[in-house]
């Protein structure tokens, strides 16, 4: 069962849906199901990889809630396209204060899943946020380190010319965006962007496969600066004290969420599982069934334990 709710967020409100179990067969007694929040990647909205796992969820007997980011998708705030590492973490406990009011929802069983960025996403919640019981993650990234390895000169360069650019936004009142990833596979090769990882993940969210009219994969270059400065990870090894569930694609591409999802096991006091789904890419844990259900098979039983 689907339903389609708003979250307060101070004066804006997230575009979210909760799937429920279906509960037609519960006796009236029954204890209410566990819940997850679900942190999504950089750029997706709530119709893509975050339905694909919250709708198998529900299948499973766990209430999930998948949202919009600020500023993203069908949720409020402006600048519109804005990737604040931080205001994204905040979305997340916006989301558990939605659940824990919602009737039929246990808010001393309420847990995280993050995928890709929005697995740091939710770690970093998770740190300071204590109503999370429980953390799962697949493929999850840092991005902030993501980011900070992928400028040619350094990221104190990187700054400098952001520091620029917003200058010069300031001046003459237009926002600069770039793209998330190239438009086409065509785009792709003409840069010279033709391995695996970047053909997978344009053929995700650039095509009918996975492509929603609400994802406009473009990122608001002020935003930039944030995820440069940003650690998803400080002081996980003092403040996160849930059980941890890491779950990886084993074929290692040029993501980083192998290596992000190591770094994290090794940095949490409480690594309950790791699952290394052989044969599997990053983007093929987002909606190749045969890995996806593998995934949410292993989350579940997390969940079920733990929660």
């Amino acid at each position: 069962m689907l339903q389609h709710i708003a979250i307060p967020r101070g004066p804006i409100e997230l575009a979210a849906d909760l799937h429920l179990p279906d509960n037609a067969d519960r006796a009236a007694n029954a204890a209410p199901p566990p819940a997850v929040v679900l942190s999504t990647p950089g750029s997706s909205v709530k119709e893509q990889i975050g339905a694909n796992y919250a709708s198998r969820l529900a299948a499973r007997g766990i209430a999930a809630l998948v949202f919009d980011p600020a500023h993203q998708g069908q949720s409020g705030g402006e600048p519109r396209d804005l990737e604040d590492p931080y205001r994204r973490g905040e979305d997340i406990s916006y989301a558990i204060d939605a659940l824990t009011t919602t009737p039929g929802i246990d808010p001393r069983r309420i847990g995280v899943l993050g995928i890709c960025a929005g697995g740091g996403y939710a770690v970093h919640t998770a740190r300071t946020d204590h109503r999370i019981r429980a953390v799962g993650t697949v493929v999850p990234g840092d991005i902030g380190t993501s980011f900070r390895g992928f400028q040619p000169d350094g990221p104190a360069a990187a700054l400098g010319a952001l520091a620029d650019a917003r200058a010069e936004e300031a001046r003459s009142g237009e926002p600069t965006r770039v793209n998330w990833l190239p438009d086409t596979l065509e785009d792709a090769a003409a840069a010279g962007l033709t391995d695996i990882d970047t053909t997978q993940a344009i053929t995700y969210y650039r095509t009918e496969r996975g492509g929603n009219e609400h994802s406009t994969n473009r990122r608001l270059s002020r935003g930039d600066s944030l995820l440069l400065g940003y650690d998803a990870y400080h002081l996980v090894d003092q403040l996160m004290t849930q059980p941890l569930q890491v779950i990886l694609a084993g074929r290692i591409g040029n993501t980083g969420s192998y290596e992000s999802g190591m770094r994290l096991w090794k940095l949490a006091p409480n690594p309950v599982d790791l699952m290394v789904i052989d044969g599997a890419g990053h983007y093929e844990l987002y909606d190749e069934p045969e890995h996806v259900d593998a995934a949410v098979d292993r989350l579940a039983d997390f969940y079920a334990t733990n929660l």
